[in-house]
């Protein structure tokens, strides 16, 4: 469960929240390669995008990514597969309304006490009601210390191709700490993170913040 809160955002310099509901679950496919889905569901609370218009909060459109990656273990890991866009938005202005569909690639190892990697995809629109060309890079950065400490940064950049140039890329710079635990038997994550925009539309403010918990179920 990973919240956004998007601070300064929209004409009144208010804030919009994005909660997502993001299950990984990978599953062997045979003795060479696995299957590593990943469903992100938004719940999203938006002010209004002109004034006088009401704050809308709902469901956004849901992204499913199927990575295939190799078993064996390796110096570098990677991943690659098909991503998805379902119209699952509860409001026009919380989501595209359109079926999309691309590509997306994942690559990383884990040198020492550092994890280090880069995960990207576009998407484009199917039918083409609604023009969809959105592009995503997520580089992290972890550095482990002890008692499950750990420095990250995890900024997630977007291009969407066809917006104005002036409106097209949000380009974040941060990062945060974040600690790896026990609830009773049960493995947890939980971090926290702040970023600065460098590069965004007009309607993003300057600042988001992070904060996210995770159940992990090791084999």
């Amino acid at each position: 469960i990973q919240h956004n809160a998007n601070l300064q955002f929209g004409p009144g310099d208010d804030y919009q929240s994005v909660t997502n509901i993001q299950p990984v679950l990978p599953f062997r496919m045979n003795d060479n390669w696995n299957l590593i889905t990943r469903t992100i569901l938004p719940i999203v609370s938006q002010p209004g995008l002109v004034r006088g218009q009401d704050r809308e909060t709902g469901l956004g459109d849901t992204t499913f990514t199927a990575f295939i990656s190799p078993s064996a273990a390796s110096d570098v890991t990677w991943g690659a597969g098909p991503v998805l866009l379902l119209p699952t938005a509860t409001d026009d202005r919380l989501g595209a309304d359109e079926w999309g569909a691309g590509a997306s690639a994942v690559i990383l190892t884990m040198p020492g006490d550092w994890v280090i990697g880069s995960l990207f995809s576009n998407i484009w629109d199917i039918n083409g009601d609604t023009d969809i060309n959105f592009f995503t890079w997520q580089y992290f950065i972890n550095y482990n210390f002890d008692d499950g400490w750990y420095f990250t940064s995890a900024p997630i950049m977007t291009a969407d191709w066809e917006a104005d140039s002036d409106d097209r890329w949000t380009v974040p710079v941060g990062g945060g700490f974040g600690r790896v635990f026990r609830w009773g038997s049960q493995p947890m994550n939980a971090n926290f993170q702040a970023f600065y925009n460098i590069e965004a539309p007009e309607i993003v403010g300057d600042w988001s913040i992070r904060a996210q918990l995770q159940w992990m179920f090791p084999k």
